[in-house]
């Protein structure tokens, strides 16, 4: 019989190219642009879904990275975030994750729950011009530029904790097939290199990536961190669906909750 690649496979498929968003470490180092900056306290309250509650810090923070593999394959990535609190534990609410891959993006939406989405990403460096884009159906809806002005000494493994909702939608669909689970992310992100850039945030109004609805009121900061993760997650708790459904918009461009 001829080979028929729907059969079952036999090889070891740890041997495959890892997606970046499998828990563990890939090997991978990233050029990445990253902000924060100040917006309206109103704001970010209404992005959490519940359990979730602010901190009090009207912080978002941006990132438009270039992610290299050990074995030479590439790809962008970007993500934006809130400030978020779930009981005792302060993180980060994650609500638009775009990549450029389709492996990447369910690498992370399916293992973790992110919220992610094919777009084209770009982060090119020329001399010391830094120039980011983020652009889904046709709309640039992040952009960052900037010149790197000084090196910057190179700290400790930066780590975070990231807060998803796991879920699937019920066959029916009618709802999820089950509670969404809450999952922690914690990541460590070891730096070797960190340059501080003067520039500027620019975000444009798309009805798929609303960013632009949470306004730049003051830039706290800009670096250009070349970086690696290692990141480890786990369930932590199960919530119910009804508090999950109206920001399941975050994760599908679109979607309806029917009772």
């Amino acid at each position: 019989m001829a080979r028929v690649r729907y059969a079952a496979r036999r090889e070891d498929l740890s041997r495959q190219e890892p997606a970046r968003s499998e828990t563990g470490t890939t090997d991978a180092w990233s050029l990445s642009l990253l902000a924060s900056y100040e917006t309206d306290p109103e704001v970010v309250k209404v992005v959490l879904p519940r359990p979730l509650e602010p901190t009090g810090e009207a912080i978002v923070n941006v990132n438009i990275s270039q992610v290299e593999m050990a074995r030479g394959a590439r790809f962008g990535a970007a993500d934006v975030t809130v400030p978020a609190r779930h009981v005792s534990r302060v993180g980060r609410y994650c609500l638009a994750l775009p990549m450029t891959s389709e492996s990447a993006v369910i690498g992370g939406r399916e293992t973790f729950g992110e919220p992610k989405k094919v777009a084209e990403i770009h982060l090119e460096r020329r001399g010391e011009e830094i120039h980011g884009t983020v652009t889904r159906h046709g709309i640039t809806w992040l952009e960052m530029r900037g010149r790197v002005v000084e090196a910057l000494p190179t700290p400790p493994p930066e780590e975070t904790l990231d807060f998803y909702f796991k879920f699937l939608i019920s066959p029916d669909g009618k709802g999820f097939d089950n509670d969404p689970a809450l999952v922690y992310c914690r990541r460590e992100y070891p730096i070797r290199k960190l340059e501080r850039v003067e520039g500027e945030i620019i975000l444009r109004d798309s009805d798929f990536d609303p960013v632009a609805d949470l306004p730049v009121r003051r830039i706290r900061s800009i670096v250009l961190a070349d970086r690696q993760c290692h990141q480890q997650a786990e369930i932590v708790d199960r919530v119910p669906g009804e508090w999950i459904a109206p920001f399941a918009h975050q994760r599908y461009d679109q979607f309806s909750w029917k009772r």
